[in-house]
């Protein structure tokens, strides 16, 4: 079962070959880590997910939740599950050592979620919402906020949400209702409704710490009028101990098509008017506090659509190698012809190769997110680490949006390679496509990623960060010319950044002239096109690599001999692989990119011009 998660030659490769993640050992931060300690907590990572987290994986589905009077009851395999989370330390695997995090580099931390994500994603995060909340609270609290609170949310003792979304507003935060008044003792008394939170009620840990947006009374309407507060649902003496139960209440969680053993609440603050919480930053500066969580939040759901991804496609492949069905094509005539694994059929192979170039471009994009998170904060000059700092900024919309989109995509092909078998519970993909689908639409829907792209990020510094993406892409271009096997390939992905940049500056103009809205209708097929030149990028990467590494175990041989030493040696296999994801995605999937390139310059106007009425219905 080990490799139907996450595949550790890839995870290695990207890691070590292309990122060079040991190289981050050499700043102060990471000084007490090296390559072995690495290897060492990923394998201790990947062994407790397939002994321990998989198993549950369709348990929990099929148990579910109960919700009765107020309480949440998980799935009974979490709960012995849950204290081995804890004491392996995996909750806050990049978390301050003297909160009890590990202290890792995002990077390298970016495995551990490969495989406790793509085990069983539903589990990992009533542990790591805890941590999101908490890393929150460490970077804007007060030094006895964070005494208070912290490390008992690090150490998974307590769990923790985020408490956004009200039935009225939806995405519109500015439209929130949810009210605080300022205490004489300090406190706030919060009051409102909010729902779609994740986690919010549950009986794994004795506590729930809950970060609320709320306006204080007076503050001005929209976003700039909100606050965010710390609200216990048991409220936490300043000794540390528990006192008495804070107002609020679980109203209801939601049945929903995927993700069963996650609960998601509904909460009211207040209802009987003794709800109390703690101001988290500044008054009316919620919306800057609120983002740090979001942004890393938004990062963490596109590992969820890629890691659901990532265990569909090698679920499909094992079972294409199985599964005994057909003739070779060369021989469809000849019905004394034995049949073969499915994998020997063009159309199938076709899928595989879909998949395949997806989820290693993917992998290779998350973990660059997370590389350029860590140079952010470690690099050795201010100019450095803007730098970095911007272009995560750029790349967060198309990781959570573009990994979201294609991992659920990976999921339907993987239930096709499956045929009837896969829309059956007698195999796990129709459980991955249910529970992958959700992605797309936590912390903020697909669509409002690629308005934040166009609208926001394209125009950074007057489009200087977005040439800096371009230049980042040209450093790899211009080393796949040197090598003449790559050259052509390196052509063909020049051709299309140049062509890119055309599109970019055509479709900020449009999006600043009187005709904006067909602009931002055509929003989310830009990210997407943003999203298939970052993945070319990514596998052009992958493939200068491979090709020298290639060259140095295989030489010139070819025919017959060069496939007897792939089949023998798992290196070369593996390098070889790589060079033939590259080559598919730039000669199959640019040119289709290409095409949606020329829809956006194009900029077509029926979907704003069509009257409502016309709509049908």
């Amino acid at each position: 079962m080990a490799q139907l998660i996450a595949d550790r030659r890839d995870v290695d490769f990207v890691l070590f070959e292309q990122l060079e993640a040991d190289s981050l050992c050499k700043y102060e931060k990471f000084s007490e880590f090296n390559k072995k300690t690495f290897d060492m907590i990923i394998s201790e990572a990947r062994n407790f997910a397939i002994k321990e987290i998989l198993p549950t994986f369709k348990e929990s589905d099929k148990e579910g939740l109960i919700f009765d009077n107020g309480q949440v009851k998980v799935p009974e395999c979490f709960q012995r599950l849950y204290k081995l989370f804890c004491e392996g330390e995996w909750i806050a695997t990049t978390g301050a050592s003297k909160y009890g995090g590990q202290g890792l580099p995002n990077t390298v931390a970016q495995a551990v979620i490969d495989y406790h994500l793509g085990a069983n994603y539903a589990f990992t995060l009533y542990g790591w919402s805890g941590f999101g909340a908490g890393e929150m609270i460490e970077a804007f609290g007060t030094e006895d906020q964070k005494n208070l609170f912290v490390k008992n949310m690090y150490t998974g003792k307590w769990g923790g949400t985020m408490v956004l979304t009200e039935p009225q507003a939806g995405s519109d935060l500015g439209a929130l209702t949810t009210s605080a008044k300022k205490n004489p003792d300090g406190t706030y008394s919060i009051s409102g409704n909010k729902i779609f939170i994740t986690n919010a009620e549950q009986n794994l840990t004795e506590n729930i710490i809950h970060p609320v947006l709320a306006r204080i009374e007076g503050a001005p309407n929209g976003t700039k009028g909100i606050s965010i507060f710390i609200v216990p649902k048991i409220w936490v003496n300043p000794d540390g101990s528990l006192g008495e139960p804070n107002d609020v209440v679980c109203t209801g969680i939601e049945e929903k098509m995927g993700i069963h053993a996650s609960a998601t609440c509904s909460l009211t603050f207040g209802g009987k008017g003794k709800c109390r919480g703690l101001l988290l930053g500044e008054e009316n500066k919620g919306m800057r506090v609120m983002f740090h969580m979001m942004n890393a939040a938004r990062l963490l759901v596109g590992s969820i659509g890629f890691t659901c991804g990532s265990a569909a496609y090698l679920y499909a492949l094992n079972y294409a190698k199985e599964r005994i069905q057909g003739r070779d094509l060369e021989k469809i005539m000849d019905q004394d012809a034995p049949q073969v694994p499915i994998i020997r059929h063009p159309d199938v192979r076709r899928m595989l190769m879909w998949m395949k170039s997806h989820v290693e471009g993917i992998r290779s994009m998350i973990y660059y997110g997370a590389l350029c998170l860590d140079k952010s904060t470690i690099a050795e000059t201010e100019e450095e680490r803007t730098y970095y700092h911007e272009l995560l900024d750029l790349l967060t919309p198309i990781i959570k949006a573009y990994s979201t989109d294609k991992g659920f995509e990976i999921c339907s092909q993987a239930m096709q390679v499956y045929g009837g078998y896969g829309y059956t519970t007698e195999y796990p993909i129709e459980q991955l496509l249910r529970d992958s689908r959700i992605a797309s639409i936590y912390e903020g829907t697909n669509g409002i990623q690629a308005m934040d792209l166009l609208g926001r990020k394209m125009g950074m510094k007057k489009g200087a960060v977005f040439m800096n993406f371009i230049s980042e892409i040209q450093k790899v271009v211009s080393k796949a010319k040197e090598l003449n096997e790559l050259k052509d390939l390196a052509v063909n992905l020049e051709n299309v950044i140049n062509r890119l940049t055309e599109v970019a500056m055509n479709l900020g103009k449009n999006a600043m002239s009187p005709a904006f809205k067909n602009a931002f209708a055509h929003a989310c097929l830009f990210l997407d096109v943003m999203g298939d030149v970052t993945m070319a990028w990514m596998l052009l990467w992958r493939a200068t690599i491979s090709q020298d590494k290639l060259k140095k175990i295989v030489g010139d041989l070819s025919g017959e001999e060069r496939i007897k030493k792939l089949t023998k040696n798992k290196n070369a296999a593996f390098y070889e692989g790589q060079i033939k994801s590259a080559q598919y995605f730039i000669n199959s999937i640019l040119p289709i990119t290409l095409g949606k390139m020329n829809s956006i310059d194009v900029c077509d106007g029926a979907v704003n011009d069509i009257p409502e009425v016309a709509f049908g219905g």
